[in-house]
């Protein structure tokens, strides 16, 4: 009761996690769309292999179902068309990736019908888009992470964002000579040589240093070098050895000072920053995040004292590695990130299908070296442009003459194709050719110079018939049939092939059945061999590894088919025996039987020779133990006498005798096997269940699987030879127990129980001792096992049930009444209506015979 209550509970728990997931889930969705970017815009065509195969990499990491993500993505907007045209891009790629992953054949097929290839790529085995209500969790983490692959991505938008490219100044450097000196820095001066000092002074806020014995020098706004020159000429006026080169002078940049930089515009995090003075521009757009989704990343602007000293175009960095114009900046220096004023989009076949910037000078040829150049696979003869107008969109298509030429709109979306899954000069021959498989089509090839590449036919090719699958101009096939030997020896024409021909000439094995003989019997390695031809009956019995030791060589056995049987007649042949003697060592004597295809040999036992069988002999004889049958007639009395009889506690009326499927494992001649036994079985088992509930299945099925054979062993020591003394067969086991002193009693009855063997009590007692029969007991079909694996049945007489006797070791079983199905409501109702009217009918005759 508490386990099933708790089974209740966990299952309870189950249903409410899986209600609150589901809600969960439902409320995410909008929430998720909201959100998110829109999907709306999404077009499957456009987005690349490459793109499918994130996107699919992406969701088998994250463990999300493609039912979640379709949900997901039609909560954003996105169309049921192209919900399902990505399902088949998936399906497809995917299929194509398991299509390359398995071993190729050495034969080439031949894919004729180019619109047929494609459906079957898309087709096959559709992936399981049915979430298991189990797993209902969305994670909108997630979910964003994986449909971000079909938002087109602006090119550089991850430069300022990637966290292993800092862009931070290199501090430890010598300082630039022409680097601008200002307030806060310090300038280290050591003098060595004649004279000696150190100084470290930090630049004033007025742009001065004070040197000790020197004074006051101002160094704001010169450059390093300049600075250095200064210094250095002060210096000398206390310093007479300078000038002389006795005393010398280092002059360095100890801490540098910081500078403020002002980013405005489209930036991620406009502000001002703070940065180490010898930072660049690229320092200042990294700590700002870079340029937001509607910023330029050509055009930045370096702002100094109201005028532009620099613009910086990051795709020079990006696809040159070039830090052109990337100026060091200075204090109160300006960054400008304008917004974009030409964006164009470039997916399809090309290596970085991205949305890319372009300025008034770039051509389409540029923004093809920006997308990579194009893949393998792209159709480069055109490229699809789809342009928006003032009040809808056009499509145009941009020849390759014109790449160098094309001035790109803004919001041009250019579409590279694939190239056609097909070939222009494929030709394929395949079948008992030693070269299979496709070849180009020159012109003017023919059928016989086509062999002629593929090394010629093989010696079992069919020269009478060959085809070839050709295809149509309208897409459909047909086939062409040839002589092959009339064309290899030129008393045909030779035919002309054309594009996506397939040529199949096929093997003398093919067109008719493996050829094989059988041998059965007394070989080492019976079963089925390769037929050859002059293939003898000596040479069949060697490689089925020669004769068993009990093998007789003569009176060898073969079957053969008969071709010309009378077929109309009874007593028509069905088969050609032949009864062949052949030599024990397999020497060649003589004429020999030379065998045909599908003969069955049987190589028999040789007369007289008998294995070794074994039978067992348990419990209480003197000398238990295996013991070998010495005649074909010993008997179990022979196997009690050879035993030497009882012991004085053997109790003869419990003696059970096994008798398995042993005697399938005997080795001799005389073997029979056990199948014709195990079907009695079978049908005995069905006639018990049929008697009893499934309650007694399991009794039942012990009973037979035992396979205990009924015997009286007192019967057969007083009446040895006798015809239920049974005869001895390899694998039988005589078992003699003890005096059995106890008696089960199962099934229905209240209590179930081993009682103490009382010879006085009847089975009604025993019944009794295990508290009575229960309200489902079926008291009729009650029956009881005795130890020597007999059983009785309760036999009805009259009224009465007429029990079994009762004996020491037996198990008394009651099985189960069977449950009778009550009347449903609309069966009683119709009962009773069909009584009605019988009894209307009734009451109606007799008011017609009165």
């Amino acid at each position: 009761m508490i386990q099933s209550k708790s089974v209740a509970r966990l299952q309870l728990n189950k249903i409410c996690r899986l209600l609150i997931l589901s809600v969960l889930f439902l409320f995410a969705l909008p929430v998720l769309a909201q959100n998110t970017q829109n999907l709306s815009s999404v077009r499957v065509d456009e987005l690349s292999d490459a793109q499918i195969r994130q996107f699919i990499q992406q969701v088998e990491a994250s463990g999300l179902s493609e039912a979640q993500l379709e949900q997901v993505a039609s909560a954003r907007g996105m169309a049921p068309s192209e919900i399902s045209k990505l399902r088949e891009r998936v399906n497809k790629l995917k299929q194509n990736q398991n299509t390359t992953e398995k071993p190729k054949s050495g034969n080439t097929q031949n894919n004729s019908n180019d619109k047929n290839v494609r459906s079957n790529n898309t087709s096959g085995r559709q992936l399981n888009y049915e979430p298991d209500s189990s797993e209902v969790e969305l994670n909108p983490e997630k979910a964003e992470e994986a449909l971000n692959a079909f938002k087109p991505k602006v090119f550089g938008s991850d430069l300022f964002k990637n966290s292993k490219i800092t862009f931070e100044p290199n501090l430890r450097i010598a300082t630039p000579a022409n680097y601008s000196i200002g307030p806060d820095d310090q300038i280290n001066i050591d003098i060595y040589g004649y004279s000696e000092a150190s100084y470290k002074l930090v630049v004033s806020p007025e742009g001065r240093i004070n040197i000790p014995y020197v004074g006051v020098v101002q160094v704001a706004g010169l450059s390093m070098e300049q600075a250095t020159a200064r210094i250095r000429s002060r210096l000398a006026t206390i310093y007479s050895n300078i000038n002389s080169g006795n005393t010398k002078v280092a002059i360095s940049l100890g801490d540098i000072r910081s500078i403020k930089v002002t980013l405005v515009g489209e930036v991620t995090r406009p502000g001002t920053y703070t940065l180490p003075s010898l930072a660049t521009a690229f320092n200042a757009l990294y700590a700002s995040g870079g340029p937001t989704e509607n910023g330029s990343f050509r055009t930045i602007e370096v702002i100094r004292n109201g005028r532009v000293v620099s613009t910086i175009d990051v795709y020079d960095f990006l696809l040159r590695g070039f830090q052109r114009n990337n100026v060091r900046l200075q204090d109160q220096d300006v960054i400008r990130i304008p917004t974009y004023r030409k964006r164009v989009q470039f997916s399809g076949e090309v290596k970085r299908p991205y949305i890319f910037e372009a300025l008034d000078k770039d051509r389409l040829r540029d923004i093809i070296e920006f997308a990579g150049g194009f893949t393998t696979e792209a159709y480069t003869a055109r490229i699809k442009v789809i342009q928006n107008t003032a009040k809808e969109r056009r499509i145009t298509d941009v020849f390759a003459n014109e790449f160098a030429t094309y001035t790109p709109n803004s919001g041009d979306k250019y579409f590279a194709e694939p190239i056609l899954e097909r070939f222009e000069n494929r030709v394929v021959i395949e079948g008992a050719v030693f070269r299979p498989g496709a070849y180009e089509l020159e012109p003017g090839l023919t059928l016989s110079q086509l062999i002629k590449k593929a090394e010629g036919v093989k010696e079992d090719a069919f020269l009478p018939r060959g085809y070839i699958k050709r295809l149509r101009t309208d897409n459909t096939s047909e086939l062409i049939s040839f002589d092959l030997g009339r064309i290899l020896n030129q008393t045909a024409a030779d035919i002309a092939l054309s594009r996506e021909d397939s040529i199949t000439i096929s093997s003398i094995f093919d067109l008719r059945d493996e050829y094989r003989v059988t041998i059965e019997g007394e070989v080492r390695n019976p079963g089925q061999f390769a037929f050859s031809e002059n293939q003898s009956l000596e040479d069949l019995i060697q490689q089925a590894g020669g004769f068993k030791e009990g093998a007789s060589a003569r009176r060898i056995e073969i079957s053969r088919r008969v071709r010309d049987a009378d077929a109309g007649a009874a007593n028509s042949k069905t088969a050609q025996v032949f009864q062949v003697d052949v030599d024990q060592d397999l020497r060649i004597q003589g004429p020999r039987f030379v065998l045909q295809p599908f003969d069955i040999v049987v190589v028999r036992n040789a007369a007289g020779y008998e294995t070794q069988r074994n039978v067992r002999v348990e419990g209480e004889v003197l000398y238990p133990g295996t013991y070998t049958i010495t005649r074909k007639d010993e008997r179990i009395s022979d196997l009690v006498a050879r035993a030497g009889g009882f012991t004085d506690l053997a109790y003869l009326d419990g003696a059970s005798f096994k008798r398995g499927d042993a005697a399938e494992k005997g080795t001799g001649k005389n073997r029979i096997s056990s199948k014709e036994t195990e079907v009695e079985k079978v049908d005995r088992l069905k006639r018990l269940q049929s008697t009893v509930n499934d309650s007694t299945e399991r009794v039942d099925e012990n009973i037979l699987g035992s396979s205990l054979v009924g015997i009286n062993l007192d019967r057969i020591m007083e009446h040895p030879k006798a015809k239920f003394d049974l005869i001895l067969e390899e694998g039988d086991v005589l078992m003699v127990p003890k005096q059995l002193q106890t008696v089960k009693v199962n099934g229905e009855v209240l209590s179930p129980v081993t009682v103490i063997y009382d010879s006085h009590k009847g089975f009604k007692e025993y019944i009794s001792n295990a508290g009575g029969f229960s309200q489902k007991a079926l008291k009729k079909r009650a029956y009881v096992l005795y130890p020597n694996g007999s059983i009785q049945s309760t036999k009805k007489f009259l009224t009465f049930n007429n029990y079994p006797i009762v004996k020491s070791g037996a198990e008394i079983f009651v099985p189960t009444k069977e449950e009778k199905r009550k009347l449903t409501a609309g069966e009683t109702i119709g009962l009773a209506t069909a009584v009605a009217s019988m009894g209307a009918i009734i009451i109606g005759i007799l008011n017609s015979v009165k």
